[in-house]
């Protein structure tokens, strides 16, 4: 095959999105051999990032079929100063037609398009054993292996979980979230300067803090705040696209259809109600803005995530709640409840620069260790 034979264009929703729903199901992610995710954008492929301040896919095309895509945003963010970012998501190759170049020169065109909008750094996140992945960024693009965060899923199960009555967990408005954290995360790595659009977005359920209990009244109050106390806000992804279980080992397979009689005789086991219908699309819920002060804010932390998955249960299709953070949060995540099987202990986030005077300080930035908590945009999850 020639490389010159292969087309790379925008992508057009009347033209491609039929094809593009096709090469998502053959291509299948997740965190495992054994377990991958099937991403449903329900008819709208461009829905994982059409909530980011600038956005952008591509396509390429190879004698009319389509064979690859990828997607991209940029934004501003906090890194050692204010950056403008361009984030590398939903690379695609149809399984037939890899290891022919596609993927690089899908990376490449919109290396152009950051280029173009001046972009300070490009940077993107897979798998740490994602070989394929790894050697195409890192040996072949050069990038830089930057941070490793952890993805850390919670399947929602059939029965609520306990929360201390000795917390209390209250909702506050847009207006306040974004002004603690302005305050609390505002020089956290990859806090975008827009924050107050992602809280004001019709996905953002709210946010939601804990304290010790009888805190509530005075919490904020003159400017002061409890010496423990912890925050988080929700995302609905589900609001956009649904995720699928396939390829599950076969005792798995098993479990899918004996469940339900096993929930009736053995309910107290409080199995997730996710292996149910593992098989059919569903929505999860997405914590963003993870954030703790004091010493034992950890419990806290704990408490609101419970008290979040004791609101997926009433969802109608979450099945999961997921979050993920920096290895600089590594005594936060202890307290947030995720299934082995389905998290991702160690993602790999990798970076480049965009502009030539940006390589040295992205090389100094590579080579410091992480010592600030990492900010994860639920627009590009």
């Amino acid at each position: 095959m020639a490389f010159e034979d292969i087309k790379v264009r925008s992508y057009d929703g009347d033209l491609d999105r039929a094809r593009l729903e096709l090469l998502e199901r053959r291509c299948e992610v997740g965190p495992s051999q054994h377990v991958f995710l099937f991403t449903d954008t329900m008819g709208d492929p461009v829905s994982r990032i059409r909530n980011c301040p600038l956005y952008i896919m591509l396509v390429a095309e190879l004698n009319h079929e389509l064979i690859g895509a990828i997607q991209g945003t940029i934004k501003v963010v906090t890194m050692k100063d204010l950056a403008k970012v361009g984030y590398i998501l939903g690379l695609r190759v149809s399984p037939l037609h890899r290891r022919k170049g596609i993927g690089s020169s899908l990376v490449q065109h919109l290396e152009q398009w950051f280029i173009g909008n001046q972009v300070d750094y490009a940077y993107m996140a897979t798998e740490k054993d994602n070989n394929a992945s790894v050697n195409l960024f890192v040996n072949k693009l050069r990038y830089i292996k930057f941070r490793t965060p952890a993805i850390l899923v919670h399947p929602v199960r059939s029965q609520p979980l306990k929360i201390s009555s000795k917390i209390d967990i209250f909702k506050i408005n847009e207006e306040n979230a974004e002004y603690l954290y302005r305050r609390y995360m505002g020089l956290t790595e990859f806090f975008p300067t827009d924050i107050d659009k992602v809280l004001r977005n019709k996905l953002s359920l709210g946010t939601w803090v804990a304290c010790d209990q009888g805190g509530r009244d005075q919490f904020g109050q003159n400017g002061h705040f409890p010496t423990n106390w912890a925050m988080l806000s929700v995302w609905d992804s589900g609001g956009l696209f649904k995720l699928r279980i396939g390829k599950a080992p076969g005792s798995c397979l098993v479990y899918s259809k004996v469940s339900k009689l096993l929930d009736k005789v053995f309910a107290c086991f409080n199995m997730p109600t996710l292996l149910c219908n593992m098989f059919e699309p569903f929505g999860f819920y997405f914590l963003y803005g993870v954030h703790h002060e004091g010493p034992v804010s950890g419990n806290m932390v704990q408490a609101l995530c419970n008290y979040v998955h004791n609101m997926a249960r009433v969802g109608v299709d979450c099945k999961m709640v997921v979050t993920e953070v920096g290895s600089y949060d590594e005594r936060v995540r202890p307290h947030i409840p995720h299934w082995r099987l389905l998290s991702c202990l160690e993602d790999l986030w990798c970076i480049k620069a965009m502009k030539s005077d940006e390589r040295e300080s992205i090389n100094e930035l590579t080579r410091i260790p992480q010592t600030r908590p990492l900010f994860v945009d639920p627009r590009e999850v």
